[in-house]
């Protein structure tokens, strides 16, 4: 290997090393930082426009952080009690409607059910009431922590506080940034690392605004149409689904065996209400897979949906919720990078001397 390669090599793993202590030993700061950045690659392209409709850059950047701020005391002040009052009714209600589940699997299990299946009723109720009290119970103490631990809260308002100052500076001074590493760059591998670039940037960006979308979209849908059905927590659960959307398949899974609960707690036994909650989750999914995925998000963003969970568990488990927000990008990226290095290695004289044995 040639030195020169050698030492590059050496170089930008050096160069990941330090990122990632630095990610590590200040992750728990970082989090209104890498969101104001986040918020700022996001809106970069709004900038733009307002930019050539003859707005200046300082002036489109002011009113993009006002709206923003705007947006988000118009959900502090309207949504947000709302979704502390259902919050503290379904931290309250889920193990009495997980005893009513339990029940109604038991009923079934004296039936014609447990006799097809051979089981003991009293078997079956004993280990369905231990799991469904333990996940009750499990799923209604971690609600309750987050909604009234006092680092949580402190960690959203200083999220709230910082976030719009750190994005107003990065937006104001993004392209000028750009400019400024680019300018870094090597001259001779200024077009590859130009093209590897737009082809991230391409990736992230493709998945995560049309991902943002689908996310409001199917958020909405959900709320609307569980709350339209009565049911108990419906706005909470469906917000819920949308906003876990984001995790391929841990949005719908978890709304879809809440609602369950809930549904058989509250309906039971009017079977219509049960199979209109479902048809509006098989709704969504139809809606989500057919319409708003492949029009929003695309099929060729390079991000697989296994590859992109393993990202998000691996890098959260690193770096908690600053871990989640880097995560996507980071994916993106490694398989940008990883793709070139795939066809790097196909056209080198290594592939094909092995391909000659």
């Amino acid at each position: 290997m040639p030195l020169n390669l050698t030492r590059q090599i050496q170089f930008w793993f050096a160069a990941l090393f330090v990122l990632i202590l630095f990610l590590w030993l200040f992750s728990g700061v970082l989090l209104p930082f890498v969101s104001g950045m986040a918020l700022a690659y996001l809106l970069d392209p709004v900038a733009d426009r307002l930019q050539k409709a003859g707005l200046s850059r300082g002036m489109a950047t002011a009113v993009i952080v006002f709206g923003l701020i705007l947006g988000l005391v118009v959900i502090l002040i309207l949504v947000v009690p709302l979704l502390a009052n259902q919050i503290s009714g379904f931290v309250q209600l889920l193990p009495s409607y997980a005893t009513r589940l339990q029940s109604f699997f038991s009923q079934a299990m004296e039936g014609r059910l447990g006799r097809l299946m051979g089981t003991n009723a009293k078997d079956l109720e004993a280990l369905l009431g231990s799991s469904l009290s333990q996940g009750a119970g499990w799923i209604a103490g971690i609600l309750h922590s987050v909604w009234n631990g006092g680092q949580a809260l402190v960690s959203v308002v200083t999220l709230m506080v910082i976030a719009p100052v750190v994005t107003f500076y990065m937006l104001l001074d993004w392209d000028r940034m750009i400019s400024k590493v680019d300018s870094w760059l090597p001259p001779r591998h200024r077009p590859t690392v130009r093209r590897l670039a737009h082809e991230m940037d391409g990736a992230v960006a493709g998945f995560v605004r049309g991902q943002i979308s689908v996310c409001i979209a199917m958020g909405a849908f959900y709320a609307t149409g569980l709350t339209l059905l009565g049911l108990n927590f419906g706005l909470f659960i469906g917000l819920l689904s949308g906003i876990l959307g984001f995790i391929p398949y841990v949005g719908f899974g978890i709304g879809l065996i809440a609602s369950i609960v809930i549904a058989f707690g509250q309906f039971w036994p009017e079977w219509q209400w049960i199979l209109a909650m479902l048809a509006v989750f098989g709704a969504g999914q139809v809606l989500e897979g057919s319409v708003l995925q492949p029009n929003w998000v695309g099929k060729n963003v390079g991000l697989h949906p296994v590859w992109l969970l393993f990202a998000l568990f691996a890098f959260g488990s690193m770096l908690g919720f600053v871990g989640m927000l880097v995560a996507v990008p980071a994916a993106a990226s490694i398989g940008v990078l990883a793709r070139f290095a795939l066809h790097q290695y196909l056209a080198s004289p290594l592939y094909a001397a092995a391909g000659d044995d």
